[in-house]
């Protein structure tokens, strides 16, 4: 790299704790208890001052249960009073008025609630109850004003009952609902969950509802991709996927302060640094860090991705779910296109 530093961060996925209420069988960083060596307070507050240091605009709070940790208020307005956007993932369970009063004082983006689809697979993989209590969370949040969207991670057991699932969905003022693969690592990997199925249907009904819905249904970086429906699914405005962010705009940092390009790159080999060693701008600015994605070249794309005339375009997908799904990075699994298609939408 020459000249100017060619790489802006724009957002992170910082994981606060593994501390989690749930050990749920297709969690991909196996959460439950908190790692026995978690950042402290001011550590976390020292990263809050570095993000807004390196410009970052958004961050996205998850754990584990990120209420679960007792500083999360004071980190939250670490960040943003630095001005950044922050979004918090949870599972609901643990929401108490004390913390919607809370959440209304820092003025987050938003909340997103993991909900995995109707009640009878949503419990059977968490526990009983944890159903009711998400919805309860969702009409808690949204009638105290608070931006709420569900995030629905797919699999073989609920992907078919998406439909079902959407009918319950409607009754609730959620801005939008974000359909995700599953992706087999940590418990999902280890466990010999089925987190198989056809991302066509997926695509298909999304972009059948997404005109008629009364929120927003998107599908996330990893199904795809350049296919009739995703420039109505992928974020609006005619979007297609360009390709993963890793380590170019986006990063993630786990609950002891290793950095990664993707939080959901749960893999030691993916590890650039640790904040306890070298400062985020550091890691961020190696010249060394990233390079799986920093030098990427359509001649890297293995399997159909090769053989796609619009592979250079998407980069093969996404890094992780390839990775922890076939063991390549750069050939998507979760593609329905073929090659033979032809290039256009």
């Amino acid at each position: 790299m020459s000249g100017a530093f060619p790489w802006k961060l724009d957002s992170i996925v910082w994981e606060l704790t593994l501390r989690c209420c749930f050990r749920c069988a297709y969690c991909g960083s196996r959460a439950g208890e908190a790692r026995e060596n978690e950042l402290t307070t001011a550590e976390c507050l020292d990263v809050a001052s570095q993000l807004a240091e390196l410009g970052c605009r958004r961050v996205n709070l998850l754990g584990g249960e990120v209420f679960l940790r007792p500083d999360w208020r004071e980190i939250t307005a670490a960040l943003t009073g630095r001005g950044m956007k922050v979004c918090i993932i949870t599972s609901g369970f643990v929401l108490t008025g004390e913390i919607l009063a809370e959440l209304e004082k820092l003025k987050i983006e938003s909340v997103a609630v993991s909900l995995d689809g109707p009640e009878r697979v949503h419990d059977a993989g968490r526990r009983e109850g944890s159903y009711r209590r998400a919805l309860a969370a969702i009409r808690a949040l949204t009638d105290k004003g608070i931006p709420t969207s569900v995030i629905s991670a797919l699999r073989a057991d609920n992907a078919p009952l998406l439909p079902e699932f959407y009918e319950t969905l409607k009754a609730y003022p959620i801005f939008a609902w974000q359909l995700q693969a599953c992706s087999p690592m940590g418990n999902a990997g280890a466990g010999g969950l089925d987190t198989r199925f056809d991302p066509l249907e997926v695509l298909r009904f999304a972009a059948s509802e997404a005109p008629k819905a009364p929120f927003t249904i998107l599908v996330a970086d990893n199904i795809g991709y350049f296919t009739p429906e995703e420039t109505s699914i992928r974020g609006g405005q005619g979007l297609c996927f360009g390709g993963c962010s890793a380590g170019l705009t986006t990063l993630g940092i786990d609950s002891v302060g290793n950095v990664r390009g993707c939080e959901s790159l749960y893999d030691e080999r993916f590890i650039e640094g640790n904040l306890r060693q070298r400062s985020l701008r550091e890691i961020w600015e190696d010249e060394n860090a990233f390079r799986y994605n920093r030098d990427f070249e359509p001649r890297l794309l293995t399997g159909k991705c090769a053989r796609c005339e619009l592979g250079e375009y998407c980069g093969g997908g996404c890094r992780s779910y390839n990775y922890f799904a076939g063991g390549k990075l750069y050939e998507s699994p979760l593609c329905p296109r073929q090659p033979e298609e032809g290039a256009g939408l």
